[in-house]
């Protein structure tokens, strides 16, 4: 697995719209080789992104309730990462 990407399900309070999306992005970006799209692709690649995200929240949405919380905090919950996205 990508080791950018951390696991969503089981998180109090659950994942949110944010942390799904920037996890889609993440794997988008993986598996097609590309940090930033050049423009003549920049369409298909938000479109696989919002797909990715959608079927993400899908999963989450019907998999049942872990027993124990992720090991590892999705990048969106540390303080600095938040401070350097909100600021």
């Amino acid at each position: 697995m990508c080791r950018n990407i951390t696991e969503l399900r089981g998180l109090e309070p659950p994942a949110t719209a944010d942390e799904v999306q920037a996890a889609a992005r993440q794997f988008v970006r993986k598996i097609s080789g590309l940090r930033r799209p050049p423009a003549t692709a920049d369409a298909a690649f938000e479109t696989a992104v919002a797909e990715v995200a959608t079927s993400v929240q899908r999963l989450l949405d019907a998999l049942p309730a872990r027993r124990q919380p992720p090991s590892t905090v999705p990048p969106l919950r540390r303080p600095e990462v938040r401070a350097r996205a909100d600021g």
